[in-house]
């Protein structure tokens, strides 16, 4: 078969703007065999406009096995890269490794891996599984920033299906553990899909990408769906939707800026702790905004919640904030109860900017069992409860009560939220992590 007219050449080109795909490597000859081309092709070439490099595992070539040549390649690829500064995009279909090499391949393997480690943090990596993805590959992937699974088509697992049941590697199973970011309904939907994320992203981790404006100062209705309304044109990329529902974590434009948002809607469970860690990672990662928006009835209060691995996750979601460098802007939309207020982007963790909604509820328990448990004796046959729980918010629970003690900036009405979300987000842009260097004071006449 000619080597440009595989399967992996038709589909990595499909992801570059017409025309624009370079290979490199072209060829590279499988270790194995001197008649047949390496089964991964890799280069380079323009998507939206923007550098991108590219591999693809090619099941028209060795069924796209690696082998100690296509390694060496992708390696390079990574290098190439990382001096450009530019992100990678990995097509994954592949039977294996070529076995015959033995340990080579497995070193190879580790060489790959290396690499992928090495960039990670520093050029976004995005992942495509567009069929089987075992094995040590399936290792590289879910280093990636960003993986994108298929519909009907995805396997991804260590361990053969055969032991494990076919469900256990499908497309449907890796967006429900928390692999994969978007399950997408066909390789074309796929192809979208990166090109957005793409679009979106930095190139790299010095980059700001930023698009044109859309009024910053528009209204919302006070009623309007969140975060659809706050962003620009409504537009919201929503990764790990099938993992914890209760938290969404999505990318988009808030005045030309890319964001990337945590909106808590519900209980915050271990599984969501984990998902806004992993994004909260990324974000900071490549100095992406962070905007979180609180609305949870505090952390959840089942066995598994109350094990002690689950104070370990929680944790490490407070280590996630305090320990991240971009900017951090918190909104509290509605109720913010005990351990949720201070987990979820607190001025005491960090947060540059905290807002909060007139009608937002901040305690340290919820109302309810807060009267239950210090103000149950005020329930009379003339005060009813629901009476005790309202004179409880208004008494202790205010937004104002926490804006007295310098926990919330500011109280601001809903319909002017974006407008000011998009101020904070435009005077943090240039935040860093220490004054700039000066060279002397400037002395008085």
């Amino acid at each position: 078969m000619d080597k440009n007219t595989t399967v992996g050449n038709d589909k990595i080109r499909s992801l570059f703007d017409a025309g624009t795909f370079v290979e490199l490597g072209a060829y590279v000859r499988s270790s194995v065999s001197n008649e047949a081309y390496d089964g991964v092709i890799c280069g380079y070439g323009s998507m939206g406009g923007k550098l991108v490099f590219a591999f693809a595992q090619d099941m028209g070539r060795m069924k796209g096995a690696l082998d100690a040549a296509g390694a060496k390649k992708l390696c390079s690829l990574y290098d190439m890269a990382l001096k450009n500064g530019a992100p990678i995009v990995g097509l994954f279909d592949s039977a294996g490794s070529v076995v015959y090499e033995g340990s080579a391949v497995l070193g190879a393997y580790g060489e790959w891996l290396a690499a992928v480690s090495a960039a990670s943090g520093i050029v976004p990596q995005i992942a495509v599984i567009e069929g089987v993805c075992a094995g040590l590959s399936s290792v590289a992937a879910s280093m990636f920033d960003v993986v994108l699974t298929v519909e009907g088509k995805s396997q991804m697992y260590i361990t053969s299906p055969f032991v494990l049941g076919e469900d256990s590697a499908c497309a449907e199973t890796a967006a429900k553990s928390g692999l994969a970011a978007v399950s997408c309904a066909c390789e074309n939907c796929a192809v979208a899909k990166v090109r957005e994320l793409i679009e979106l992203l930095p190139q790299n981790n010095c980059d700001r990408p930023a698009a044109p404006a859309e009024d910053p100062s528009r209204a919302i209705a006070a009623d309007a769906a969140l975060p659809a309304a706050l962003l620009d044109g409504g537009a919201v990329t929503e990764l790990y939707a099938a993992f914890a529902p209760e938290l969404t974590t999505a990318l988009g434009r808030m005045g030309g800026e890319t964001v990337g948002v945590v909106y808590a809607h519900g209980a915050l469970t271990v599984d969501a702790a984990r998902k806004a860690i992993k994004f909260i990672n990324f974000c900071d990662a490549f100095g992406i905004a962070l905007i979180t928006l609180v609305d949870s009835e505090g952390v959840d209060v089942d066995a598994a919640a109350q094990a002690a691995p689950a104070a370990s996750v929680f944790g490490k979601l407070a280590a996630a904030y305090a320990n991240a460098k971009c900017a951090k802007i918190t909104v509290t939309v509605g109720k913010a109860y005990g351990a949720a207020h201070t987990l979820l982007g607190s001025k005491g963790l960090g947060a540059d900017v905290v807002f909060a909604l007139p009608t937002a509820v901040i305690s340290t328990m919820a109302p309810d069992k807060a009267v239950a448990f210090v103000w149950n004796d005020k329930v009379t046959n003339e005060t009813s409860r629901e009476d005790v729980e309202r004179e409880w918010i208004e008494t202790y629970a205010t937004p104002e009560k926490a804006a007295a003690c310098g926990d919330i900036d500011d109280i601001i009405a809903p319909e002017e939220l974006r407008a000011r979300l998009c101020s904070a987000v435009y005077m943090l842009a240039a935040k860093t992590d220490v004054a700039p260097a000066r060279r002397h004071a400037a002395l008085p006449l």
